[in-house]
């Protein structure tokens, strides 16, 4: 299972240096910056799985780099803890009004910073906390690359896989076939969008079962999403 990506955001040198350390020891892959607007582009050029992200920082401030990355498309999803100064409530609920999953103020306990990172991703990423998923009869163990339905285990190739992987992190959202481009064959690809199209269909035949319902729904002129059935 690959590491969970992580991007800080804080220009306070000392105290990146140290959560660098400490994510870095708990098998993270951690990008640093203490800019704002670098933060932009690092998370344009790689979706990170987290964003820690400091209110004051320099260049764009912390709280409007959360306003884009949550219009981005791309990053939309993306959980995103806000690590300040600011203890004032209407900072808090302003952060949290923003996009923020989560607002931690300093000083703090890096301990408590990991329990409350992984405690995110499990809720928000559980395959990246190496724990099974489960959307309605299908079951997905992200770590033996195992899918199985109502106890039978299915044969699911490797893109398969990663688009069934994808949904069942992201249940009941749709997905147009440029996001699901993007977040399974990789952003830049230059596979036609119809593609998409073609796995879905190879998709929904692995994960056929008896009498089992589709979960996997066509949104028209929007894409594609998967529910529970």
């Amino acid at each position: 299972m690959s590491a969970p990506k992580l991007l800080l955001v804080e220009d306070d040198q000392a105290l990146a240096e140290l959560l660098e350390y400490r994510f870095d020891s708990e098998g993270y892959s951690v990008r640093v910056t203490a800019d704002g607007d670098e933060a932009l582009v690092l998370a344009a050029e790689e979706t990170p799985d987290l964003v820690i992200l400091d209110w004051m920082v320099e260049g764009t401030s912390g709280i409007e780099v959360c306003r884009r990355l949550r219009r981005d498309k791309a990053t939309a999803h993306v959980p995103i803890i806000m690590l300040t100064a600011r203890e004032a409530e209407d900072d808090r609920v302003r952060g949290l009004e923003t996009g923020a999953d989560d607002y931690i103020t300093k000083p703090f306990s890096p301990r408590e910073l990991l329990a409350r990172v992984a405690a995110v991703l499990r809720r928000v990423r559980p395959a990246l906390a190496g724990e099974c998923i489960e959307v309605g009869d299908i079951k997905l163990d992200p770590v033996a690359h195992r899918v199985e339905r109502r106890g039978q285990q299915l044969q699911v190739g490797p893109t398969e896989y990663r688009l069934l992987k994808f949904f069942m992190e992201h249940p009941r959202r749709v997905f147009s076939r440029g996001q699901l481009l993007d977040a399974v064959w990789g952003t830049g690809s230059e596979i036609e969008e119809r593609t998409v199209d073609v796995h879905i269909r190879r998709l929904r035949k692995a994960i056929a079962v008896g009498n089992a319902g589709d979960p996997i729904r066509t949104v028209r002129s929007a894409g594609y999403a998967m529910e529970a059935v």
